[in-house]
């Protein structure tokens, strides 16, 4: 029989043994120095959640996907279709799925992103501005449809300090039209913090069209700016309609190291909590619609709902309605913190109650 006596097993480039031997008793410890879970801070990294639309047809800045926005710099025509798709690598189900609805070529500062602004309380473990900074390692799944295998795009995380300063890192990656997972390990501050509160405190970019003026050299250290930065090579995304771009998996974890951990999928209903922190869809519809005698009480030509939210919403949440058309849409106002809304134009008509069936609450960052 063989026999093969350590003292620990560590990986390699591990600063700590990840297992140690008790060579009197033969006991083993297990040596776990990083949380098992809640160890990503993007949410909807695995786009499950889809509560606003089933396709988002953007030339601007919208939300599409739950947390992730299309985002545009210097007014950009960034004319596209956002889709939930069901293409995705082994080990998940959905991506977010973006294509060309007519082709533009950016010039100057023109920039179009695919991003995510994460708050900045949930920040607090990468620990930057102190010598215990960590790094922050991003991992994410993507690829491209044919037409635009080999191109190059520039993934960017700014982050906001607490005296108000921006600071950011980028890095370049090549897609191919087959799923690839990339790991980028963005270097540990310890000079510049990061804000806290309930605001942002980063800002995950990717991006995927950029004029010339935002083109440059990769920063692999954070560097003072805020703005949207690509790395040179960077290539036009909106050069052929018949370009796509796929996306998911994404994730954001404070580490030691440069290696990211793997995916860390929670289960549906965890995910739509977490989302609604900052998105919540009420909707009622058919005959459940709430009216007069069923959800609110009338005050004059007026009338009044309140709502109460469960997870609370990150901050006092604006409202607004496009599926009714008993309700004017600008007369949609929040009040107060307790999320009462005023609905100026919900009077009765007659014997016939004025009813509506869906509100949209969004307290996005």
């Amino acid at each position: 029989m063989s026999e093969i006596k350590v003292n620990s097993i560590k990986g390699v480039g591990a600063s700590a043994a990840a297992i140690t031997v008790n060579n009197s008793d033969g006991t083993c410890t297990a040596n776990i120095t990083n949380n098992l879970s809640n160890r990503n801070v993007v949410i909807n990294g695995a786009m499950l959640i889809n509560q606003r639309s089933s396709s988002y047809t953007s030339t601007g800045e919208e939300y599409t996907l739950d947390r992730f926005e299309h985002r545009t710099g210097s007014g950009f025509t960034f004319d596209t279709t956002t889709t939930q798709d069901s293409s995705a690598p082994d080990g998940f189900s959905k991506s977010l799925k973006i294509t060309p609805d007519s082709t533009q070529t950016p010039t100057g500062s023109h920039n179009a992103m695919i991003g995510q602004l994460v708050e900045a309380d949930n920040l607090i473990r990468f620990a930057h501005g102190t010598s215990s900074a960590k790094k922050a390692v991003l991992s994410f799944y993507a690829k491209s449809a044919s037409q635009n295998n080999g191109h190059q795009y520039t993934v960017q995380l700014n982050k906001l300090a607490s005296s108000g300063q921006y600071y950011y890192v980028n890095k370049a990656f090549t897609v191919t039209s087959s799923w690839q997972r990339f790991t980028i390990a963005f270097a540990a501050d310890t000079s510049n913090d990061i804000t806290t509160g309930n605001g942002e405190g980063f800002r995950i970019l990717f991006h995927l069209a950029d004029g010339s003026s935002d083109i440059g050299s990769e920063k692999s250290t954070w560097t003072a700016a805020n703005g949207n930065f690509a790395v040179t090579g960077q290539s036009n995304f909106m050069d052929n309609t018949s370009n796509e771009f796929y996306l998911t998996g994404v994730q954001l974890e404070a580490s030691d190291s440069d290696v990211a951990t793997d995916f860390e999928h929670r289960s549906f209903g965890q995910e739509l909590q977490l989302c609604k922190r900052y998105f919540v869809r009420w909707n009622k519809s058919g005959t459940n619609r709430y009216t007069y005698s069923g959800g609110y009480s009338s005050h004059g030509t007026s009338a009044f709902i309140d709502f109460d939210f469960s997870p609370e919403m990150r901050a006092t949440p604006t409202a607004s309605s496009t599926s009714d058309a008993n309700i004017t849409n600008s007369s949609w106002s929040h009040l107060s913190s307790d999320c009462a809304i005023y609905i100026g134009t919900a009077t009765q008509s007659g014997s016939a109650a004025r009813v509506f069936n869906a509100v949209d609450f969004s307290a996005e960052l």
